[in-house]
């Protein structure tokens, strides 16, 4: 890179990066300021304009404050007080910012809870929340309901729409709700910025969800931050598909636009189908992402508006290289933010120099105001390395580590944890550099390359060992959906009677070019023996959770057995290619009787 271009570069990510500090400085836990006070200045500032488009219904700031404050004067007519929990289950719609903000103004807590769970899962979420009012709407109420009776506490459900029988109309009780906002003197005295205003659960991709505590400052933090970072403008019109329920959507997104008088498009869910013909007729500028819903997108034949829309920015988490440079390719978006950040966790990053593939950079000359570190870590312990000094040892460029975050005393390095205390103590790292020192563990393995660019490489559990190798199941689901006909692909370890480790299998949804000798060769070509999958099953589509990340629990508890899995199942056997496993190679396979 010339020196002009180095420079050029060099200013960019100093004022994207101090746009963005400066949005989250003075968020401070001891702060009586709370992100309901942030949204209220918001809507002081951005009053008359639209803040808030859903199915044909626009909400000014003015509009969206006013229903805030109905739900904020319902929970006090309700008796709630400081500390009380409200679980919130719905999808998308208009009412549902409105429902934590309104609450979050009486020191009220809203648990934001998966509206695709039901059963187990479902009861779950609701149990640990601690929540005996639960909010629902049409959609929704029958899985509550279903699961109601063995809920350990009694719980009373409001209804948004379809309130019969038991069901209370939340509707009806809000047209009786001042839209005024409540007295901040004594709804919210002596309330500090520290305290719990949400829930947020975990995907639970690997089993039952968690719910990290989202103080007043996460929420400012994230909020302002995002921004701050995307630097959206008030005549933008921000597309948001993403669940409200999870951070990426219900505070980057949001925030991005609100604290900066944008308006919010909100769909009730993502549609491949309709992405274009909405992001086109609503005007939208910028576009919010997971990585798997690129991947849908650049999977689909091409379609009318994907090339003459206005966005100009998207941004969000998850996008995998090779489907970075097919997005600008064939979509002419002008500009892609990609982001690092746990939703419970310390460690947050930007791409803000547009390096496909990575999640961030850190300036050696901005190191010590970065609080995260890459560490050596053991796969098969899933632990990180210590030195004879008993410390955790730092990674070099190239290395692959954990990236864990130091926790201090301010906003951005607090760790506020789980509702479960044992949940939060296994994710805190101690005596890592020096006696005493605490540090956040983000579960995810990175790389910082030599020009200090950081890459997601693999979420521990995920990676694992074969033929003493560690594998990543990134970086070969990334070759495998680089092979023709291959449109997604999860890649997991199973167990192999007799072996150690877990061999490699790939959960492929494949399109009609597919063919199993293509794919044979290309596995080969790109892959070392030891990240070559084993095992192959074909399937027409990938359960994922409700922000798309795939649930891969169900897919290793299944293995390699044609006992329990119906569709077409392949072994790579040596010589001959992957071929068909039947129920006497599958015997052959767990007994030993050929050389794997």
């Amino acid at each position: 890179m010339g020196m002009i271009a180095s420079i050029g570069r060099e200013i960019h990510f100093l004022k994207a990066a101090f746009r963005t500090l400066g949005r989250v400085r003075g968020v401070a836990s001891t702060s009586s300021n709370l992100i309901c006070d942030d949204f209220e200045q918001a809507v002081d500032r951005f009053g008359p304009r639209p803040a808030l488009q859903f199915e044909g219904k626009v909400l000014t700031y003015a509009e969206l404050d006013e229903l805030t404050n109905r739900f904020a004067h319902w929970a006090q007519d309700q008796g709630l007080v400081r500390g009380d929990c409200v679980a919130l289950v719905m999808p998308n719609r208009a009412e549902y910012l409105a429902i934590w903000m309104g609450l979050s103004k009486v020191g009220v807590i809203t648990a934001l809870i998966n509206n695709n769970l039901n059963g187990p899962a479902l009861a779950h979420c609701l149990t640990i929340s601690g929540a005996h009012q639960v909010i629902a709407d049409a959609e929704t109420i029958d899985a509550f309901e279903a699961i109601q009776a063995g809920l350990p506490h009694s719980t009373k459900v409001w209804v948004l729409e379809g309130a019969q029988g038991d069901r209370h109309d939340l509707t009806q009780a809000l047209r009786s709700c001042s839209p005024l906002r409540p007295d901040r003197k004594t709804a919210r005295a002596n309330m500090v910025a520290r305290e719990t205003a949400l829930y947020i659960y975990t995907s639970g991709t690997t089993g039952m969800p968690k719910a990290a505590k989202i103080s007043h400052t996460r929420a400012q933090t994230y909020m302002r931050g995002f921004a701050g970072s995307t630097n959206v403008r008030s005549d933008d019109r921000v597309y948001v598909t993403l669940p409200l329920y999870h951070a990426t959507g219900g505070f980057c997104a949001t925030g991005a636009a609100l604290m900066n008088g944008a308006t919010i498009v909100l769909r009730r869910r993502f549609s491949l189908s309709q992405f274009w013909t909405e992001v086109n007729e609503e005007r939208c500028t910028v576009f919010v992402y997971i990585g798997e819903l690129c991947r849908y997108l650049i999977n689909q034949d091409p379609v009318e508006g994907e090339r003459t829309h206005r966005l100009r920015l998207a941004f969000g988490n998850g996008l995998r290289g090779d489907v970075w440079d097919r997005m600008i390719e064939r979509f002419a978006i002008p500009e892609i933010l990609e982001f690092y950040g746990a939703t419970e966790g310390n460690v947050s990053m930007f791409n803000w120099d547009g390096k496909v593939g990575a999640i961030g950079r850190v300036p050696p000359y901005l190191r010590g105001s970065f609080n995260f570190r890459l560490v050596k870590f053991d796969v098969e312990t899933e632990q990180p390395v210590r030195g004879p000094d008993g410390c955790c040892i730092e990674c070099a460029p190239g290395e692959v580590g954990e990236c864990i975050g130091l926790i201090g005393g301010d906003a951005r390095t607090d760790f506020t944890g789980y509702a479960d205390k044992a949940a939060t103590a296994k994710k805190v790292l101690t005596d890592v550099f020096k006696a005493g020192d605490r540090w956040f563990r983000t579960g995810d393995l990175m790389r910082v390359d030599a020009d200090h660019f950081y890459y997601f490489v693999d979420r521990i559990g995920e990676t694992f060992r074969w033929k003493s190798e560690n594998v990543s199941t990134t970086e070969v689901a990334q070759q495998l959906t680089s092979c023709d006909g291959v449109k997604e692909a999860i890649v997991y370890g199973v167990s192999v009677h007799g072996f150690d480790g877990r061999a490699g299998m790939a959960s492929l949804v494949v399109g009609p070019e597919f063919d199993l000798g293509v794919l044979t060769g290309h596995v080969e070509s790109r892959l070392p023996t030891f990240a070559q999958p084993l095992f192959i099953r074909l399937s027409t589509e990938v359960e994922t959770t409700g922000t798309f990340k795939y649930r891969k629990v169900d897919l290793v508890e299944q293995g390699f057995d044609p006992a329990k899995i119906t569709q077409p199942l392949y072994f790579k056997r040596p010589g001959q290619g992957y071929v068909p496993i039947t129920p006497e190679l599958y015997e052959q396979i767990n007994t030993g009787a050929f050389r794997i």
